[in-house]
C-alpha cells in the first residue's frame, strides 16, 4: 500500500485540485480555493518525495492556515467595492408621490421615479380619503400595494 501511495499520490493530488476547483467555481465561497491551494502544497511536498503521510498533513496544515488567515480579509476586500444603491422594494421606501385618481380605500398613485402603483393608506393614518394631487409618501410595499402616509399628516 505505501509503494503504491508513494508512486501514485501526485495522480491523487491533481484529482482533488481538480475537484475543489470545479466546485469553487459553482460556490465562488473561496473555501474550495484555498483547501485546493492546500492540496497544492500536497502535490508540491509530494515532489520533494515527502512521504504520503507527511504530503496529507503539510495540505491539511496548510489548508487550515489559508481558511482562517488569508481568507476572511480576502472577503472583506472583495465585498468592500459593492454597489450601495438601492434597488427593488428598498429603492421605493421613503420615496414620494402624488395622488392621480382615488376609488374607495384604493388611490392610484405616481412616484417620484416615474412608476403609478396602487395604493392605500397605512392603518396609523386617522381617516384616510384620498384627495387628488395630494403628497403621499411611500412607507411600505404589500405585494403590488403601496403603503403610503400623507406627506403633510403626522402618523398617530
Amino acid at each position: 500500500m505505501d509503494v503504491f501511495a508513494a508512486n501514485y499520490a501526485w495522480v491523487v493530488w491533481l484529482v482533488l485540485i481538480l475537484i475543489f476547483i470545479t466546485i469553487e467555481m459553482v460556490t465562488l465561497d473561496l473555501t474550495f480555493l484555498m483547501i485546493s491551494l492546500g492540496s497544492l502544497g500536497g502535490l508540491i511536498s509530494g515532489l520533494f518525495g515527502v512521504p504520503w503521510w507527511g504530503q496529507l498533513v503539510i495540505a491539511a496544515l496548510l489548508s487550515m492556515v489559508l481558511l482562517l488567515g488569508i481568507r476572511p480579509p480576502l472577503l472583506r476586500v472583495l465585498k468592500r467595492g459593492g454597489d450601495p444603491t438601492l434597488s427593488n422594494v428598498d429603492a421605493l421606501l421613503g420615496q414620494d408621490g402624488h395622488i392621480v385618481s382615488s376609488t374607495g380605500a384604493l388611490a392610484q398613485v405616481r412616484l417620484a421615479n416615474g412608476e403609478t402603483w396602487t395604493a392605500r393608506f397605512s392603518p396609523l393614518v386617522e381617516p384616510a380619503v384620498f384627495t387628488a394631487g395630494e403628497r403621499v409618501i411611500v412607507i411600505a410595499i404589500d405585494g403590488a400595494t403601496a403603503v403610503v402616509i400623507p406627506a403633510e399628516r403626522n402618523i398617530s
